[in-house]
């Protein structure tokens, strides 16, 4: 299969492509087909490496650049997807909703870092009981390590992790356990760091500001075919690499102001795409917007989303365990926060953010299945945002993993109407922090560190007594500091409480009124550090200090437990002691 050189660069008056080995450019003429692109005379076979150049300047990789075999500031090379050995024909995918799903990293999931160690864990997240694998980004970065999100080159896969082909061979294996693959993307915003898009034409615009800059160029000149850019690079990791779902990073910050949002237009088109080949395609947003708009159908004016991140829960579950109260926790303390959380979704849902200083959000309606909002107790933001990247409620009085407090919070989030997702280690409570790393040059690198300083300061009182100070980015050991230890995972009160987690899941699959969506039959009950949650006829008691809990039920059975608690019955109501942190669920 070979390859004719394209691209985009509608104000350009010359654009030449350099193929790498020669000591000349070839001219390419514009595409009588397509205004503003322009095509090279002939064709060149995979592995060829070749760069841009418009109207004289240095030579750029190639905006659809599927490997950067050099970095990011090196050029671009053929990839020839069709060469990809699958194995998943009778694969025909699996829907996010109500599904558990488990975020990584590459990076730091394994030793190698690189989708092979990775794929060497599939069993074991089989095992747990993961159904979709959320995958953090995997473009191409400055450097050796980063989160992802310092990416460019979207269409490509970073070398650091093995490159096109390996990241191929781990979905297709990662299909044969039975699993599928959720992609992080990142659209609202390209790395400081080999951005070129700037050399080709007008994919970003002063229109429109993020925290990072301009804003993606949705809704103004030539912004058909900065839409096309992104819906095509969507439709790349689900047709030639064959993912399951793709995860929108912060979606409140693609601005589009034209009739159509950009996230409709890209949801119609996967849609159809679902349709046409039989498969099963899901679309999550990240979104801190508290609006279910954005999973409201495209036909009724929504954006269409199968599915959306909810931070509140994770906030409300993060303050019961932890007693948090600064920053955006502070509103999750208030009487009657964890209840709407589970009850009725966001917290926040038009009525008074005291961190935002603005009323926010919008009521999520009864009839909207919980699965269509993924929630967490612990991600790569909410504990790599942390000032340490630590594991909240991780470690008790006598420097061991609170394990009862940590099975009280998993048990309420897998027994949750939602979409539960874990984070990498946290199914051992693993104590291995997950901190914000970076490997920019000397120029960016001091910026960066120096960002992260500002971020934190004032923050000394909540790190460790403030005896700790905010690890450098830039610094090596910040990267190996959050790569998992596996073996972690056998050491006692870790080896039990992977166990209580595969039950808890294997429970949640088993039982329908766990594995409903229903809003309507959730109630959480709080009473101080106890409490209970309704969920149907199946009740999860939970206490994190010694308490007695009593609950309307008869005929109750104990199904999962931690904390061995004392269970009886009297007059039709069962009573739960706790002598120490701990949960039960129980099933009538």
């Amino acid at each position: 299969m070979t390859f004719v050189p394209r691209v985009w660069a509608p104000e350009a008056k010359h654009v030449s492509v350099h193929v790498e080995g020669t000591d000349h450019d070839s001219p390419m003429t514009p595409d009588r087909h397509h205004s503003g692109w322009w095509i090279a005379s002939n064709p060149l076979p995979p592995g060829t490496k070749y760069r841009f150049r418009v109207d004289g300047g240095q030579p750029l990789p190639d905006p659809r650049s599927r490997r950067q075999p050099e970095g990011i500031h090196g050029p671009s090379e053929v990839v020839a997807s069709t060469t990809f050995e699958w194995t998943d024909s009778e694969w025909s995918g699996i829907p996010a909703h109500g599904s558990i799903m488990y975020e990584l990293h590459i990076g730091t999931f394994t030793p190698t870092g690189t989708f092979a160690g990775a794929r060497e864990r599939l069993p074991d997240l089989a095992a747990l009981g993961v159904d979709l694998i959320e995958i953090m980004p995997i473009a191409p970065v400055p450097g050796t390590r980063n989160w992802g999100y310092d990416s460019v080159d979207i269409f490509a896969v970073t070398e650091n992790y093995g490159g096109p082909a390996q990241f191929a061979a781990f979905v297709d294996a990662a299909h044969s356990h039975g699993m599928g693959v959720c992609l992080d993307v990142v659209y609202n915003h390209l790395g400081p760091d080999g951005n070129y898009l700037a050399g080709f034409g007008p994919y970003f615009t002063e229109d429109h500001t993020t925290p990072w800059g301009r804003g993606a160029n949705l809704d103004g000149s030539h912004a058909n075919q900065v839409r096309s850019y992104f819906i095509d690079n969507a439709m790349q990791w689900i047709r030639d690499y064959h993912v399951d779902a793709l995860r929108l990073d912060a979606v409140a910050f693609l601005r589009d102001d034209s009739p159509r949002h950009f996230l409709a237009e890209l949801s119609d088109t996967v849609a159809a795409f679902a349709r046409a080949s039989g498969r099963i395609v899901s679309l999550i947003a990240e979104s801190d917007l508290n609006d279910p708009t954005m999973i409201t159908s495209t036909a009724t004016g929504g954006m269409g989303m199968d599915a959306q991140w909810n931070d509140d829960l994770h906030h409300a579950l993060h303050t019961l365990i932890t007693k948090e109260s600064f920053g955006y926790y502070s509103d999750f303390t208030l009487p009657g926060a964890l209840e709407k959380a589970f009850r009725h979704v966001f917290v926040h849902d038009g009525n008074w953010s005291s961190f935002r200083q603005k009323v926010w959000g919008r009521p999520v309606p009864d009839t909207v299945s919980g699965h269509c909002f993924v929630v967490a107790t612990e991600t790569h933001d909410q504990v790599g945002n942390r000032a340490l990247g630590d594991r909240p409620a991780r470690i008790s009085d006598s420097g061991s993993p609170d394990f009862g407090a940590l099975a009280v919070q998993s048990a309420l989030l897998i027994a949750s109407p939602f979409t539960p997702m874990l984070f990498q280690g946290q199914e051992w409570a693993t104590t291995t922090p997950f901190q914000f790393f970076t490997d920019h040059g000397p120029e960016l690198g001091p910026a960066v560190e120096a960002g992260r300083r500002r971020e934190f300061e004032g923050w000394d009182s909540l790190i460790e007594g403030g005896s700790a100070t905010v690890p450098s980015p830039q610094a090596l050991s910040t990267f190996t500091d959050s790569i998992l230890d596996w073996d972690q995972r056998d050491l006692p009160g870790h080896r039990e409480y992977v166990r209580f987690m595969t039950d808890s899941i294997a429970l949640r699959k088993a039982t329908p009124d766990l594995a409903s969506g229903s809003l309507t039959e959730t109630e959480l009950v709080r009473l101080g550090d106890s409490g209970y949650l309704r969920r149907g006829k199946v009740y999860v008691v939970f206490a994190l200090e010694p308490a007695t809990v009593t609950v309307p039920m008869s005929d109750a059975r104990p199904a999962l437990s931690w904390s061995d608690p004392h269970i009886t019955e009297v007059r039709g109501a069962v009573t739960v002691r706790f002598d120490q942190p701990g949960v039960v669920i129980l099933l009538p």
